[in-house]
């Protein structure tokens, strides 16, 4: 089969310009602007409604109304008066729809006292929809008792038949409009609720992503902060020693040089990296890549000591992660301010309870200026793990900092 046949087959929707158009289609669509129209120009809405139903109910009393009326003798300014009381008030519909009804069901009980049984008597009708549409429900039952009075005149005063063939099916055809207005309300509360839903997720939506853009920034800036700390750290040391050695040993400066240079390369690599968001493609350090790490530690002059316990292997990568930068940063530090000749050892136990990774150096203590965001920066990573990080001075002194992280399995 080809792709036009195929696509052949597929339904089609109707276009809202063509002359196919469905009819519910179009009068849904005529019904939404006549909506619009009220909505934005409320007053020449009922302006424009009230003037065609008077203008109806003054052609009615030329003397169409005596085809129903019961007494064709009544006086027609008195049927002129009670045709514009019946539909002037729609102009107040919407505000004061109680006192619309209680103006009209006046007019409807001189109506039928005298026996002209108007036909504008209907347009109630109009206004028991509005209460219907916009007030509580118990606004029907003084609804119904401006209605019935009227009724009961007519029905008393000019009987014809059973008195509930005049009053029972009018009641009916008053409930039928109240149960539509209340049909019409519960939709509109209902597309309300759906739209304020919609406004809400939509805003929720934007929280998150900017949530998500907050926390996708605050993991860059922590990576940049111990890619390049780390890194110009090791450079400096390696600078440090290479200029000391160039007087004495040329060959061990070009060595220095050689390595700053792989540094540099490295730290621009894992920049780039970090920036483009190759995570997934380029995984990020675990602790098989802490050898490398003390390697060049050690080659900027720090002397550092490895000691590990347990097995790595089981190990979640973002807790491999972790406890890799951890140990990053607290070797940077150590270059930074424990001074020269000074010695660090780097402690790591695995169990299947916990992992935990502790630093400690020999050198001067640093003072802590408060300007400094790499401590920080290490213990937002162990919270993200429901970890601990402990840093400080020793006794004997020098400085430790110790991380623990326990596992998934484990109690926090």
């Amino acid at each position: 089969m080809s792709t036009t046949d195929t696509e052949d087959r597929l339904p089609r929707l109707p276009d809202p310009d063509s002359p196919t158009e469905p009819l519910s289609r179009y009068i849904q669509r005529q019904t939404q602007r006549v909506r619009a129209f009220d909505t934005r120009r409320p007053r020449i809405w009922d302006g424009l409604l009230t003037a065609v139903w008077t203008g109806a109910a003054l052609v009615d009393a030329s003397g169409g109304w005596r085809n129903i009326a019961r007494d064709p003798t009544v006086p027609v300014g008195l049927v002129v008066a009670m045709s514009l009381a019946f539909s002037l008030p729609l102009l107040r519909r919407r505000r004061h729809p109680m006192v619309a009804l209680a103006v009209m069901g006046c007019a409807a009980l001189l109506s039928n006292w005298t026996g002209a049984f108007l036909q504008a008597g209907l347009l109630q009708m109009i206004v028991v929809f509005h209460i219907a549409l916009r007030r509580p429900p118990r606004a029907l039952l003084w609804t119904f008792a401006l209605l019935a009075p009227p009724l009961v005149v007519g029905s008393v005063r000019f009987p014809q038949g059973s008195w509930d063939q005049h009053i029972v099916p009018t009641l009916w055809a008053y409930a039928v409009v109240a149960l539509l207005g209340i049909a019409v309300r519960s939709r509109q509360d209902y597309t309300a609720a759906l739209v304020d839903r919609a406004r809400r997720l939509e805003v929720e939506r934007d929280q998150q992503a900017q949530l998500a853009a907050a926390a996708e920034r605050n993991r860059i800036a922590r990576e940049m902060h111990d890619i390049i700390g780390h890194n110009l750290s090791v450079i400096t040391g390696l600078a440090d020693g290479g200029r000391y050695a160039a007087a004495k040993n040329p060959e061990r400066a070009a060595e220095a040089l050689d390595a700053i240079g792989t540094t540099s390369r490295q730290a621009l690599a894992e920049l780039r990296r970090l920036l483009r968001g190759e995570a997934v493609r380029d995984p990020q350090p675990t602790l098989a890549d802490l050898g490398a790490l003390i390697t060049g530690v050690r080659k900027a002059g720090l002397a550092v000591r490895l000691e590990s316990t347990g097995d790595t292997q089981e190990l979640p990568a973002g807790v491999q992660l972790t406890v890799y930068r951890v140990v990053q940063e607290a070797l940077t530090n150590t270059l930074k301010h424990a001074g020269d000749g000074a010695e660090s050892t780097v402690l790591l136990a695995y169990t299947r309870e916990e992992v935990t990774a502790e630093v400690r150096n020999t050198g001067r203590t640093p003072e802590p200026s408060g300007r400094g965001q790499g401590i920080t920066g290490m213990r937002e990573r162990a919270k993200l793990y429901d970890g601990t990080l402990e840093a400080g001075p020793l006794a004997e002194g020098g400085w430790r900092v110790r991380l623990r992280l326990p596992l998934e399995d484990s109690p926090s």
